[in-house]
């Protein structure tokens, strides 16, 4: 793969990461959902995984903020295996605007695997785990 090739399939998975991440906080639940193929799985310590966009629209919905929250998305390295698909790792901490102000709730990883398809690249699986 060609450096213009590995920068522009970089640039593609971070721009799918950083409009999750927008749009679940911001309570966007179709808008996260559309970030995922249809067959994609989601996997969160302590849950059964979470496959296809029915399901992950129920989990979204339920996970829609009540208050201000922030994802904070970071150390992302993307590891290109071929036109077609990608993996990155990230590191992400969870905050929250509550009435002392904000707190971070939690700090965890993802690993995502991203297919591309006609629409762009989307998210076909991420697994979270906490620290």
């Amino acid at each position: 793969m060609s450096d213009s090739t590995a920068a522009w399939v970089a640039a593609g998975v971070r721009s799918v990461i950083g409009a999750h991440t927008q749009a679940q906080d911001a309570g966007r639940t179709d808008d996260v959902v559309a970030l995922y193929t249809p067959d994609a799985v989601l996997e969160l310590p302590g849950m059964d995984p979470i496959e296809g966009h029915d399901a992950l629209r129920e989990a979204f919905k339920s996970w829609a903020p009540t208050q201000p929250q922030l994802h904070l998305v970071t150390n992302t390295v993307v590891v290109s295996r071929a036109e077609g698909e990608a993996t990155a790792t990230s590191d992400v901490a969870f905050l929250q605007r509550g009435e002392s102000g904000w707190a971070v709730q939690l700090v965890g990883h993802y690993e995502d695997t991203l297919r591309r398809d006609e629409g762009g690249w989307r998210l076909h699986r991420r697994s979270t785990t906490f620290q």
